[in-house]
């Protein structure tokens, strides 16, 4: 199978949704909404034999009914109908069939083990490929295809291919609020035909993906698996968080997407020998994600860190420094920028800087960053805002607010890789009147719209920066 192959999958002309309805509660009839809200440009084909609109767009009591062939078909009834509606998909030129339901294979069941193969078979038969069962299909904003709601409709160099549907919207959710933009994300389920390998292959020669990002719970073919893993890593970098890692997880595998999810120490050592990078966790996922698609390529570790108070600014050190970036001394020529604007901290103030240190002068965090910026001795930057300044909106609030703006402006000016620390916090209702979390909740979507980087601790930024680093080293650019 090419990589272009399944192009036709990400560019349909028409979509056929067998069992749409109004009823919001139920995927039948999101899946319309989401062809319509998303702005798909091709024919929408609701098929419903009791209503003549769906949401506004003109329904039809069955494929047959429908004028023309059509590209892609949307299953969303029971499952044993499915290849009684794969036989009707042969006669209107269907080229893929995404199936929604679940309670196949996974159940355990041979009655349904059975059917899924039967549904394999009928679909061989016709020549028709299939995503699922048991998934929510493609989202690709390009095109105007979606599996959830408010997901961004702009398009993105990020593609995804995700064995759980619940997975699949975390991802563009989470990832979404940090910035990152997708071109596809496909929620493929039981990979009864098309399958993991076929995904990432696709992806790997997909133009409009620079990064690719995998859950996965087993694969169906694990040397052919990693052959294309380790072609895919040497053209981009493949971030995979393995689902199952413990017997718990593994029992939980199967009963979830029907996958054998194997030791999780092989996987690993697979991981590693393809050069792909591997995730600790869902947030750690997602901090690659930010990583590897919003950071320019680092070269060293060398790293220049502004922003907190003293209490942070020794952590901030210690952090770094244990995940091996070299926290190098402010060099003396800055020292000396600084002594033209605050003699009385130019031989008092280092790296990291130490924000208290600079209080009543005339230079700021961003300033000094700057600086870094414009030196030799650094090769990457990271900009904290403050949250730890003792004093009243008036005075803290310029502050905050010189400092997002002095990091964009690093950001775009291009001299050198920046990525910002923008902590998190879980809020109450009532919190989020308060003027602090607001200026907060500014700042970050600030950097949302400016595409810069940011993490919620300098712990997980330096982790992901560190793989960042690592892959660029291992492939030598």
């Amino acid at each position: 199978m090419s990589n272009s192959s399944l192009d036709f999958i990400f560019h349909p002309q028409s979509v056929a949704i067998v069992g749409a309805s109004e009823n919001v509660a139920m995927l039948s009839g999101n899946y319309v909404q989401h062809l319509v809200n998303y702005g798909f440009k091709g024919n929408i084909y609701p098929i419903n034999p009791k209503r003549p609109t769906i949401f506004g767009v003109k329904a039809y009591p069955d494929l047959k009914s429908i004028p023309g062939n059509i590209d892609y078909v949307i299953d969303c009834i029971a499952l044993e109908d499915t290849p009684a509606l794969l036989a009707a998909c042969s006669q209107k030129g269907v080229q893929l069939v995404h199936v929604f339901a679940g309670r196949a294979a996974e159940t355990g069941h041979k009655d349904s083990i059975e059917l899924e193969q039967k549904i394999l078979q009928v679909a061989r038969q016709y020549g028709i490929r299939l995503i699922g069962p048991n998934c929510l299909g493609i989202y690709c904003p390009g095109v105007g295809l979606s599996t959830g709601w408010d997901f961004p409709k702009e398009p993105g160099t990020v593609g995804a291919a995700i064995q759980s549907g619940g997975n699949s919207t975390d991802l563009v959710r989470w990832g979404a609020l940090r910035g990152m933009r997708f071109s596809k994300v496909i929620s493929y389920g039981n990979a009864l035909d098309l399958n993991e390998s076929d995904f990432l292959e696709y992806l790997a020669g997909d133009p409009e993906t620079r990064v690719i990002m995998c859950y996965f719970e087993g694969v169906k073919d694990g040397r052919r698996f990693f052959d294309i893993l380790r072609s895919a890593a040497r053209q981009k970098p493949v971030i995979i968080l393995k689902g199952g890692r413990t017997r718990a997880g593994s029992k939980a595998a199967s009963t979830h997407t029907a996958s054998l999810a194997g030791s999780y120490n092989m996987w690993s050592i697979m991981i590693k020998q393809a050069g792909a990078i591997q995730a600790l966790n869902f947030d750690d996922w997602v901090d690659l994600g930010v990583a590897f698609s919003m950071v320019s390529p680092i070269k060293g570790t060398r790293v220049g860190i502004t922003g907190g108070g003293g209490g942070r600014s020794v952590l901030s050190a210690d952090e770094c420094e244990e995940m091996g970036f070299d926290v190098v001394p402010l060099p003396s020529d800055i020292r000396e920028q600084i002594r033209e604007k605050a003699p009385i901290i130019w031989d008092w103030v280092g790296n990291p800087v130490d924000v208290s240190i600079m209080r009543g002068t005339s230079i700021g965090n961003a300033e000094v960053l700057t600086m870094m910026a414009k030196h030799p001795d650094f090769d990457f930057l990271i900009g904290q805002i403050t949250e730890d300044i003792p004093s009243v909106p008036d005075d803290f609030m310029p502050k905050v607010h010189n400092e997002v703006d002095g990091y964009i402006q690093i950001f775009k000016g291009g001299l050198k890789p920046i990525v910002v620390v923008q902590s998190e916090k879980s809020l109450g209702i009532n919190e989020f009147s308060n003027w602090r979390w607001r200026l907060f909740a500014e700042a970050r979507t600030q950097f949302v719209e400016a595409k810069v980087p940011f993490f919620p601790t300098i712990g997980r930024a330096a982790r992901a920066v560190k793989e960042v680093i690592n892959y660029y080293q291992r492939k030598g650019s």
